[in-house]
């Protein structure tokens, strides 16, 4: 039986939360989805990999997927690329995954107006969540600067604000995973990352050389290339706005 689009939507949406490594029959997430829409385990999981052939990160690091992808496979993942915010938000929150109010919500602040109402505000949030769970499964759960990994200390930075770009909020291209303080810095401008991936401290903290804490955690990572996610490269069109708009030179 031929995959329907709105399946390959669901899949295609899964695809992007999930890391690589863990595109296997036996990830619940993919066993869930499996049930809902009446196909194996096994099938579901090979039309995650079969999407793998279609992403260039992927098939640049040799893991090329299993190379079979179809026409509608590539007119859904085309879909995506074109329109993240429209297209994921729906598919990620029929897989069931997304829960209605997150413990995440405060990792950026969000321009709600006072007389926002609840289900604005809830989907705020379910963007949120979503976006988080792209970008820290695709860059291993691991800060690109910094190298740390523990998830409590992690946040999904945009590279181009939430407020800035409507377009690009569900964009994984527009984010990096850094460790709360490497967000901050970044967020203020005291550090960036120029398309060729390498990292820039601003001059406002390179000069603090009686911070040995900021030395060694901020300054020691001026000129360093940062740890590229293995799928979803962040955007060189959004890094040079950054480089640009946001960066205390």
């Amino acid at each position: 039986m031929n995959w329907t689009e709105d399946q390959l939507k669901l899949a295609l949406a899964l695809y992007c939360q999930l890391p690589f490594g863990k595109m296997h029959s036996r990830n619940q997430d993919i066993i869930r989805l499996a049930e809902r829409i009446g196909r194996t385990p096994s099938a579901v999981a090979m039309k995650l990999v079969n999407f793998a052939s279609l992403d260039p990160e992927i098939v640049n690091s040799g893991r090329a997927g299993l190379g079979n992808a179809s026409a509608m496979d590539r007119k859904v993942w085309d879909k995506f690329q074109k329109n993240w915010d429209a297209e994921i938000l729906v598919a990620a929150d029929n897989l069931g995954i997304v829960p209605e109010v997150t413990p995440d919500a405060s990792e950026e602040i969000l321009p709600l107006s006072i007389d926002t109402s609840r289900r604005a505000e809830v989907e705020v949030r379910k963007k949120q969540y979503i976006f988080r769970r792209m970008i820290l499964s695709s860059y291993s759960g691991v800060c690109c600067m910094s190298g740390l990994s523990e998830p409590r200390l992690l946040v999904a930075s945009h590279i181009v604000p939430w407020k800035n770009d409507a377009d690009n909020r569900l964009n994984p291209k527009n984010g990096l995973c850094l460790s709360s303080l490497h967000d901050k810095a970044f967020d203020t401008g005291l550090i960036t990352v120029f398309p060729d991936y390498s990292i820039a401290v601003s001059p406002e903290i390179r000069r603090l050389t009686n911070d040995k804490f900021i030395q060694d955690a901020l300054v020691s990572c001026h000129g360093k290339l940062i740890r590229l996610p293995e799928k979803f490269h962040p955007s060189k069109e959004f890094l040079e706005w950054h480089s640009q708009v946001r960066f205390l030179r």
